[in-house]
């Protein structure tokens, strides 16, 4: 056998070996990877998240637009360090109870989350109830968003609940939805579409939430902090933000009205850090 070619293994094997040692501190120099729905409140609180992680942790960071499952899944596995916008105890509540032995929840981010039918204020229904006597003025449509969001499974039990065999919910995306939001307004149509607290629609817009006294739809939710098991371990840091990360539900919407407006979520998110106005809550976060 060519000197050559022994040499050429055994300098292999070398680095395999060096590679094998290094394993733990190599993985732990990836780029931290959080997942997110593209919703305007996960896209606002991710890129924030991003925005602190790569200023004041030095990390490099991706985040990955996802399904609702698949973002659930994606933690579970590993396959993402974590996600900030797990809405519990309902709209989330199928997936975490699947996987909540798999998973770390950090807590809390922010509270006042709220899940439901909303209408613009000049129509002259307030109930759910009301909705089946009235379903030819909505053309037997509930405007929804994607199909795999907690909130189209529970609106789909609200239609059972309240025996709105009239209606259709249409399966579509944050964007349509509130684009056809806007352009029903505009004609000053009627039109019902699954809403959320926190969104920037409420800021642009003169809405309501329809009654629900059947509770179909949950009660006030909160948002909170999931990352994968090992986290703590081998990036405390990154554990260490995560667990103390809060955001008021006032902040969230002006950020995610400032989303809105330009499109620009990861540069309001940097100019959010730079603010000398939200020194304070910042510094909470590393305390």
């Amino acid at each position: 056998m060519p000197a050559s070619f022994l040499k050429k293994i055994w300098l292999a094997a070398a680095a395999l070996g060096f590679l094998l040692q290094a394993g733990p501190s190599v993985a732990a120099q990836r780029p931290v990877r959080i997942a997110y729905v593209e919703w305007s409140c996960a896209t606002a609180s991710t890129n924030l998240v991003k925005a602190v992680l790569e200023k004041k942790l030095h990390k490099k960071v991706e985040i990955l637009p996802v399904s609702a499952a698949a973002m659930w899944q994606a933690v579970a596995t590993g396959d993402v360090d974590a996600m900030v916008t797990a809405w519990l105890p309902v709209t989330h509540g199928d997936y975490y109870a699947k996987v909540k032995d798999k998973v770390v929840n950090l807590g809390v981010i922010v509270r006042g989350a709220k899940l439901g039918l909303v209408v613009p204020q000049y129509v002259t229904i307030n109930t759910i109830p009301e909705l089946e006597k009235n379903k030819a003025k909505f053309k037997k449509k509930i405007i929804g968003i994607d199909l795999g969001a907690g909130l189209m499974r529970k609106t789909e039990q609200a239609i059972t609940a309240y025996h709105l065999k009239g209606f259709n919910l249409i399966e579509g995306s944050d964007a349509t939805m509130t684009a056809a939001l806007a352009d029903a307004i505009r004609h000053k149509e009627w039109i019902v579409v699954t809403g959320w607290t926190p969104h920037w629609m409420f800021g642009r817009w003169h809405l309501k939430y329809l009654a629900d006294p059947k509770g179909a739809l949950g009660g006030e939710e909160t948002i909170n902090a999931i990352v994968r098991k090992g986290l703590e371990k081998d990036r405390p840091e990154v554990y260490a933000f995560l667990s103390r990360y809060k955001l008021p539900l006032d902040t969230l919407q002006a950020l995610m009205a400032a989303n809105k407006k330009n499109g620009k979520p990861f540069k309001n998110a940097k100019a959010f850090l730079a603010d000398p106005s939200n020194k304070a809550l910042i510094d909470s976060w590393f305390k």
